[in-house]
């Protein structure tokens, strides 16, 4: 079922912004375009969207008298930028399924498929192609404008795609940045047949929490860093609208996203020992920084502020304490906001892309980096989770005794290691595995939540603090300093109150965890 291996790399633009690309030197460096097209494209599934459930899309697009039907394995957040294709030349409007032996919709096909196949959404593309030569490579660069229908809704469509025709993949995103030094555009990762899916089913852009990611034991380090890499970026991306159209939950699972791609640099550390991996760390920890003030307040305000309010919301100062943390959550979104639609974070996504497809860490000679990347993933699996169980096990056991700030460190292990036991579960394949690997997560898990609570109690205090001595644009100390003190001992006398509870939450939970079998050995 082998398939030709489409490299694509999609980019947003803004309608406004397309004479500006226009007018780039990628533009103007390349050959003229192909006379312009316009191309009507049929996507089909069942009622129950089985294909799509299957990370399957199946199209027929018409091309003058011409119909051409496509089978695409999309959407996998392993295979971010390379898709299998499969195309035909067919007669009529309609999906032949003959000529899908040999595809992946092979394993589907049957009387009830073809009986059950229907037209549900279709786009409608104004297309210009330029073929473009960079460095070594022939690469195709695709501008579509157009839109996305699907039960009487529509949705506008601007984007640019850029396709690997012959060369290297380095050139194809070298391309891509070239671009957005002149245009304001950003890596996109929804195919259209994912935005036709999304918009027949009536929802706006909702937070996406992270995928698993398929792995086996004889996987090499490149292919398993390289798979979890590009599951966070994704998530990292898709969650982009959703935070955006002011969803908190959207800006969480950016966080989480960033989290997890870091904890992955981690259990990868030796394997990437560069000055680009540095450098890209960097970039992390900054947009990191920038959308964490906007989490903090958004859960102080809801779990501490709003239960204080409720109780007794005209007590001294409660109201204006609860005014002002309102209107600083406001303006930590509007950072965070900011952050999101910068230049500097558009550039940050394509430079992760092309870090984690084409990297100086790929084709570093170092010795012991060249092994690992070669090396079965098993090996160094087993290593890290051990390493990381037994550091957690010393440093847990004294979880009563330990101040705030090893407490966060012991918290952060905790997530590590439940990051690299997500990330490496097909790894211990296995029913016995498995069974020991959820039981190991469910104490991890309750540990690294009560750790949690924790920390989230000693950052609660900081902002109380903050919140009383704020002053105004003058430098003046604000109105109602006095009340607020009094509004925000309470805040802090209730979090305090807490601290003996949750610390017996946590040597529970670390009782628990510690009894759990290892699944890895």
């Amino acid at each position: 079922m082998s398939a030709p291996r489409e490299v694509e790399l999609k980019l947003d633009v803004p309608a406004y912004s397309l004479a500006r690309l226009g007018r780039s030197s990628v533009l103007n460096n390349s050959v003229k375009p192909r006379k312009p097209a316009t191309l009507v494209s049929v996507y089909f599934d069942t009622k129950k969207q089985k294909l799509r459930s299957k990370g399957l899309s199946l199209r027929v697009r018409r091309i003058g008298r011409r119909h051409v039907q496509t089978i695409k394995q999309d959407g996998e957040s392993t295979a971010l930028f390379v898709r299998n294709e499969w195309e035909h030349e067919i007669d009529g409007k309609q999906p032949d399924l003959g000529v899908a032996q040999h595809t992946a919709l092979e394993p589907l096909l049957g009387k009830k498929l073809r009986r059950r196949l229907m037209p549900l959404f279709e786009t409608r593309i104004r297309r210009t192609v330029y073929p473009i030569r960079n460095g070594g490579s022939e690469i195709e660069l695709t501008i579509d404008r157009g839109k996305i229908e699907a039960s009487g809704r529509s949705s506008p469509l601007c984007e640019v795609e850029l396709e690997l025709k012959r060369g290297e993949p380095a050139d194809l995103f070298r391309t891509a940045r070239e671009i957005a030094e002149e245009v304001p555009v950003q890596l996109a990762i929804a195919s259209k047949a994912e935005r036709g899916y999304s918009l027949l089913s009536e929802k706006g852009p909702g937070a996406v929490k992270a995928a698993p990611v398929a792995l086996t034991p004889d996987s090499t380090c490149e292919a398993c860093f390289r798979g979890i890499a590009r599951a966070c970026l994704r998530q990292l991306v898709a969650n982009r609208g959703a935070m955006l159209a002011g969803d908190a939950e959207g800006l969480h699972q950016m966080r989480v996203a960033l989290r997890r791609l870091r904890a992955a640099i981690s259990l990868f550390a030796d394997m990437l020992s560069d000055r680009q991996t540095e450098a890209m760390k960097t970039q992390f920890q900054w947009i990191s920084g920038e959308l964490g003030p906007a989490r903090e307040f958004d859960v102080f305000i809801k779990r501490v502020v709003t239960p204080v309010a409720e109780d007794k919301p005209h007590g001294p100062g409660v109201a204006v304490l609860t005014k002002d943390l309102q209107r600083d959550r406001a303006e930590a979104f509007d950072r965070a906001f900011a952050s999101v639609e910068s230049a500097r974070f558009r550039t940050l996504m394509l430079d992760t892309a092309a870090w984690i497809e084409t990297g100086d860490w790929s084709h570093n000679a170092d010795h012991r980096a060249s092994t690992l990347r070669d090396g079965a993933i098993a090996a160094l699996a087993t290593d890290e989770i051990n390493r990381r169980w037994k550091s957690i096990l010393k440093r847990g056991a004294r979880v009563d005794r330990l101040d705030a700030q090893r407490r966060h460190k012991l918290r952060i292990q905790a997530k590590k290691l439940r990051y690299a036991s997500e990330f490496f579960a097909g790894v211990f394949p296995g029913r016995k595995s498995k069974k020991r690997r959820m039981d190991f997560l469910q104490g991890l898990e309750r540990l690294q939540d009560a750790l949690g609570d924790l920390n989230d109690i000693a950052v609660h205090e900081g902002l109380t603090e903050r919140m009383v001595d704020t002053k105004d644009m003058m430098g003046k100390r604000r109105r109602g300093r006095a009340k607020k003190a009094f509004a925000a001992g309470r805040l802090s006398g209730r979090e305090e109150a807490r601290v003996a509870s949750v610390l017996r939450d946590a040597q529970h939970a670390y009782r628990i965890f510690a009894r759990a079998k290892p699944y890895w050995l």
